[in-house]
């Protein structure tokens, strides 16, 4: 664990590509395409279910970005880095102390854990009380705090694993993104005194730009219909709640994708009044302008002639595991049934389970049965919030989810392995 000078390469190229310089690739380009006149940073997206591209943000993007987010969190302030400088989360932290000519402090933990967070978070904040303080994490990074403080993890992080919630309430905000945040797991991390703000955002809108559901100031959100294109208008916006795919605008967008006019073309539209708008893959639900994320459109599972939305089966589970006091991670996919077309089936990561580990990611996670009583109890409970066809009809155990990028799951992955289980003998 070695904190890394703020002259180090990732700050002064990300100052460098503001500044009008070289544009910044954190990660080997993919191809050789030019970028598109202007761009100062080219990150990969996560490519959970397809292919990657390389997505070009202007540096007036990135300062819109890194504005906006300080303009929402109370002023400027110093930043702690745990989360890979490769993707969008990471180099927006850089990002955010340059615009604003604060610190940042990169310490490596590969693999991330509460003793050493904790240790790491000690050093950054002794000394500096009075001066704001940020740090972005994943879910699971929550996670494993949580439940390091709640002596849940088993106990093979010393002493000090315990310590790592307690020097997160230290700071001034913590940014959770990256992937749906469970609501119990939110409830436990804020009730420890944690002020967690949860992100909702992209590659192509400079990271996170909706706040707890609501957009940073510049950022307009927008519902189309599911099953529209880019080009069609959506329906009216009357103020009442209304379900559909996400579209977001403002200065944050993304110039578009590296060399792939035609995704471009299919992602991002201009109105006839200029407003340039970016289609998003995930469904969401408008409710007195709070935005609330369902999933992506492309994830629903069809089951019995029934559309079924896994984040709602994942949040079902959650509050489920979370009465029992075993709270734990949750993927929810659908695969191919005789029966019902697709079968709704959940895997899930919790505390004590242990196997082989989590499998390289195109493998996907060795599974065990998570048996019939566990089964039984997330029928009646998931049947009971969201209807019988959203309850799963099979459940399988791993000792981790896979993952694409920082705290996304990988359903292809899980989907994967859920397809071979079925087809193998799966041990008890």
């Amino acid at each position: 664990m070695t904190p890394t000078d703020p002259t180090s390469a990732v700050v002064r190229a990300v100052r460098d590509a503001l500044d009008g310089g070289p544009a910044y690739a954190p990660q080997p380009r993919l191809s050789d395409a030019a970028t598109p006149p202007g761009t100062a940073l080219v990150l990969r997206t996560s490519g959970s279910t397809g292919d990657p591209r390389e997505v070009a943000l202007s540096a007036a993007a990135l300062r819109a970005s890194a504005e906006a987010t300080h303009e929402r969190l109370g002023g400027p302030g110093r930043w702690l880095l745990v989360l890979p400088p490769t993707h969008v989360a990471g180099v927006q932290v850089v990002n955010r102390t340059v615009v604003a000519g604060t610190e940042v402090r990169v310490g490596d933990l590969t693999p991330f854990t509460p003793a050493a967070f904790a240790a790491l978070a000690r050093d950054f904040l002794d000394g500096h009380e009075g001066e704001r303080a940020y740090v972005s994490i994943v879910p699971t990074q929550l996670h494993r705090l949580v439940a390091a403080a709640a002596g849940e993890d088993g106990g093979d992080d010393g002493d000090e694993g315990g310590d790592g919630l307690a020097e997160l309430a230290r700071f001034d905000a913590v940014l959770v993104g990256g992937a749906a945040t469970p609501a119990p797991l939110l409830a436990r991390a804020r009730a420890a005194g944690v002020r967690a703000v949860t992100t909702y955002g992209m590659s192509e809108t400079s990271g996170g730009c909706v706040y707890d559901g609501v957009p940073l100031a510049g950022v307009r959100i927008r519902l189309a219909g599911p099953g529209t294109s880019a080009g069609d208008a959506p329906g009216p916006d009357d103020g009442a709640p209304r379900t559909g795919v996400v579209e977001l605008s403002g200065p944050v967008l993304a110039e578009g994708y590296v060399g792939d006019a035609a995704a471009t073309t299919a992602a991002f539209r201009t109105d006839l009044d200029g407003t340039r708008w970016f289609r998003t893959s995930d469904l969401g639900r408008l409710d007195g302008g709070r935005l609330t994320i369902l999933g992506r459109a492309d994830d629903v599972i069809l089951t019995g002639g029934v559309n079924v939305a896994p984040a709602a089966v994942e949040a079902a589970i959650a509050e489920h595991l979370a009465g029992l006091g075993t709270p734990g991670e949750a993927c929810v996919v659908g695969v191919p049934d005789a029966e019902w077309g697709q079968a709704v089936v959940a895997v899930l990561a919790l505390p004590g389970h242990s196997d082989a580990g989590p499998a390289h990611v195109d493998a996907g996670p060795p599974l065990t049965d998570g048996g019939a009583e566990l089964l039984a109890g997330l029928r009646s409970a998931v049947g009971h919030t969201l209807g019988a066809p959203a309850a799963p009809r099979r459940v399988y155990l791993a000792a981790a989810l896979p993952t694409r990028g920082p705290g996304k799951v990988d359903r292809r992955a899980v989907r994967d392995a859920v397809v071979r289980a079925g087809r193998e003998p799966v041990r008890p």
